[in-house]
């Protein structure tokens, strides 16, 4: 089956729409409401969590071995630690992020009274009074104090202002689109997973495909503090697929054009089977892409597998530059993902199994475990006339013994 038109206008609406809601861990009602009337307006089925984890259903031709495809609503932000004496606040993050990042980034406090717009700064924030001490100063959280755009000399200011320990702060995300594609901004993590989770429902819906089994689409709000997807799964659900992002750093393989696809992250491999379909997918459809694995990294597949989930899992990525910083991406990579996860939702079950939560042995999987064909003679490629070093190996090691 041909793959469906993946709207882009949509796409970047949607990721646009996204960024302009404030979601950090821990205050994420607006943006679940928003994703509810999103899947509504698509004629959708959801279902909200107590804490508003969103769980979308699109029936399949089967019920079972049901598919899953999960991002995460929130992202990082702060909290208030302490009201300073100077009328300043002091911060912790939420998630996990260098204050190196947090320097100089514009915020909005969430206090009893309403909503106050701030700045966060080192210490020493003025060359005129500190000259380059500014510059010698450590990073870190405790090296920062955030300023309130408001009357606040003191704590006394702060407290008539209603601002209190534990109040919520959002970082502006700051989001830049350019003509070239690429997508500048906070907060890509994971709002640009989510955009193209609502971009793929939108172009099976248009379609009017259904897919071989049902499809679920998990909207988690807590992924950033360790526990994202470890409550909201069904039991008929067999495979999970994350979309989340891949850092294109020196030392990685990722890339911000087409799909990378991560064999493994801190916590161990994938699933074998699963991230095999997906790179056999990307090949039938012609999707570019390219393998990673990643070593300071988890995702809402560990907290899915840790809360008790006997699910098969996978993560499929958009390349990011700089993340949990000032981020970058290409719309590219974000329509490669999206036509992705539509034919995976279209593709056949392989391991028909799976329907079942606990079964024999008969149709349990196989890993390859023999010998690849076409073995190289001796390292020799094809054509090799063996001048050279490999010829020079034989004279010192006898032809018929191998160089080890």
């Amino acid at each position: 089956m041909p793959l469906p038109r993946i709207d882009i206008d949509y796409l970047l609406a949607t990721l646009k729409a996204l960024l302009e809601i404030p979601s950090p861990t821990g205050f994420t009602d607006q943006i679940a409401r928003h994703v509810s009337e999103q899947l509504e307006a698509l004629g959708v089925h959801y279902e909200l969590t107590r804490r508003g984890a969103v769980r979308a259903r699109i029936p399949g031709q089967n019920e079972r071995p049901a598919r899953a495809i999960v991002s995460h609503l929130d992202t990082l932000g702060a909290q208030v630690k302490r009201l300073k004496d100077n009328g300043r606040l002091e911060v912790v993050a939420i998630g996990h992020w260098s204050a190196r990042f947090a320097e100089g980034a514009r915020v909005t406090i969430f206090a009893e009274a309403g909503s106050y717009t701030g700045t966060i700064l080192p210490l020493k924030a003025s060359g005129h009074t500190f000259a380059d001490e500014i510059d010698k100063q450590p990073v870190g959280w405790e090296h920062v104090e955030l300023r309130v755009d408001a009357l606040s000399r003191n704590r006394a200011d702060l407290k008539r202002l209603r601002i209190d320990v534990g109040d919520i702060i959002a970082v502006a995300p700051q989001p830049e689109f350019l003509q070239n594609g690429f997508i500048v901004s906070r907060h890509l993590d994971n709002k640009a997973g989510v955009a193209v989770m609502l971009a793929s429902i939108k172009a099976l819906v248009d379609a009017g495909i259904q897919p071989t089994v049902d499809m679920y689409w998990v909207f988690t709000i807590s992924e950033e503090v360790g526990h994202g997807a470890s409550s909201v799964l069904l039991p008929d659900i067999a495979s999970l697929v994350a979309i989340d992002n891949g850092t294109t750093a020196p030392g990685q393989n990722s890339d911000e054009f087409g799909v990378t696809i991560a064999m493994a992250d801190m916590t161990g491999p994938f699933d074998y089977h699963l991230s095999r379909k997906l790179i056999a997918l990307c090949r039938h459809h012609e999707i570019r892409h390219q393998l990673d694995v990643f070593r300071y990294y988890r995702s809402d597949l560990a907290s899915a597998v840790e809360g008790g989930a006997d699910v098969r899992t996978a993560l499929i990525t958009f390349g990011i530059d700089a993340s949990h910083g000032y981020e970058r991406i290409h719309v590219h990579s974000l329509r490669s993902l999206a036509e992705l996860v539509c034919g995976y939702a279209t593709s056949e079950v392989e391991i028909a199994r799976d329907a079942k939560e606990l079964a024999g042995l008969k149709g349990f999987t196989r890993q390859p475990t023999g010998v690849a064909p076409q073995e190289l003679d001796r390292f020799a490629l094809p054509g090799d006339t063996r001048d050279g070093p490999l010829a020079e190996q034989d004279a010192i090691h006898g032809k018929d013994e191998p160089v080890r």
